[in-house]
């Protein structure tokens, strides 16, 4: 998700109290640009404190748990956001060795600026103590939904308890996950089947995976689905580019952590077909935005050996959103061959911009993109190959996809969840 900021514009009569909104996961990648599902916590972040309903947030630390209120979750806002700098760690940060530095930092301002703390044990009465019986808890993070958060919430608040899940990834496909993800995403999925009063799902696709893993093991929670929003595109400089990279030749990207399902195999792959098939003919240039991610050493040999790295293909760890943004503007296209995806926000922004798509042929873009991208199965290299050159050598070039597409709001996604609580 690009950009810098989101206003919902909200105009919603609440029902609960005040709303506690779980920042865990924000805290947790404090210091690393936040991605995918750290957005989607960011935009609720962001759409809570431009309301009027009180608003707190939950932090669980590695010394028990932090509680905000307004002033202290707009400060955390603003130092995610690099608006201001992480302040020095202070000694219990520092005592935890294992700490990234900023994480350290992170934790140490939070207390300089909590409302309560309390170790786990105390948790239920650090809410009751601070909060408004009646008092929503809400966790679109896929973090801290634990049994003694998830119980302490209902208990001691006496609230909904809202829980998003974004998808069921880990289940379907686990051939791409880390040693021992998959039990524990099985036994987080019951806790929240136990606990949860609504669950959000970002799609009906979403939607329909949680319902075939879940039903079977008794009642279900109310559920919601409510699309994410697409912000508006904030297009900075560009980045200096590496050695090798021309901007005379035609380029596409990829926007996504290196892991297993992004498929980077399968375009590395496809450039290897396309300088076979061109000698000395003009090739596009790729390039690969995102950070290395886990599981994935295959990969990762590639691109540390690969001939066409520095040639054709070029890796570019660190961009921010708004280089990312800019860099899409004068692309040929995007590609994005996953094997799997929970919504895909890369592609409805690269979309946003007017920049053609070509994706694989997953139900979750279909019900996300409608007809404006390129399909093509993983499953047909040659489609992904004449469509790419379609793109980079034709003779309308770009204009041919992408030109129409109106991403949906955060708005939409805001006034349909708040109405729920």
């Amino acid at each position: 998700m690009l950009g810098g900021g989101t206003n919902p514009g909200i105009i919603v009569t609440s029902r609960a109290p005040a709303r506690l909104l779980d920042l865990t996961r924000l805290v947790s990648r404090a210091g690393r640009r936040p991605t995918g599902i750290d957005r989607v916590e960011l935009a609720y972040l962001r759409a809570f404190l431009a309301d009027t309903v009180p608003v707190f947030g939950l932090v669980r630390s590695a010394w028990g748990f932090i509680l905000l209120e307004r002033q202290g979750c707009q400060a955390l806002l603003d130092r995610v956001t690099d608006h201001t700098s992480w302040g020095k760690p202070d000694l219990l940060s520092l005592l935890r060795r294992s700490l990234s530095s900023v994480r350290k930092q992170a934790e140490a301002d939070l207390r300089r600026f909590a409302l309560g703390r309390c170790l786990p044990s105390g948790l239920g009465r650090m809410l009751t103590r601070n909060l408004p019986t009646g008092a929503a808890y809400i966790n679109v993070g896929h973090t801290n939904l634990t049994e003694r958060v998830l119980g302490s919430v209902r208990r001691s608040l006496a609230g909904q308890v809202v829980v998003m899940i974004h998808d069921t990834i880990p289940l379907d496909y686990p051939q791409y996950q880390r040693p021992g993800t998959v039990g524990k995403f099985r036994a987080m999925l019951a806790r929240v089947q136990r606990h949860a009063t609504l669950i959000l799902c970002n799609s009906a696709c979403t939607r329909a995976d949680l319902m075939r893993h879940i039903s079977a093991d008794g009642a279900v929670p109310d559920t919601l689905v409510a699309l994410l929003g697409a912000e508006d595109l904030t297009t900075g400089t560009l980045p200096d580019m590496p050695s090798g990279f021309d901007w005379n030749r035609p380029y596409f990207i990829t926007v996504g952590t290196i892991e297993p399902r992004k498929n980077h195999m399968f375009l590395l792959d496809l450039w290897s077909d396309m300088a076979a098939a061109r000698p000395s003919g003009p090739m596009p240039q790729l390039l690969i935005c995102g950070a290395r991610g886990w599981n994935n050493d295959a990969v990762f040999a590639r691109l540390d050996s690969d001939p066409l790295m520095g040639q054709h293909v070029f890796e570019l760890p660190d961009l921010t959103d708004g280089q990312i943004a800019a860099l899409l503007q004068q692309a040929h296209g995007a590609l994005f061959p996953s094997h799997a995806e929970g919504f895909g926000l890369p592609p409805v922004e690269a979309l946003s911009l007017g920049v053609p798509v070509i994706c694989n042929t997953l139900e979750i873009y279909t019900e996300t993109l409608g007809e404006y991208p390129v399909y093509a199965s993983v499953d047909d290299r040659y489609l992904w190959l004449q469509e790419t050159e379609r793109l980079a050598f034709g003779q309308n070039g770009r204009q041919v996809t992408g030109k129409g597409f109106q991403p949906r709001r955060w708005q939409s996604h805001f006034n349909a969840v708040l109405s729920r609580l």
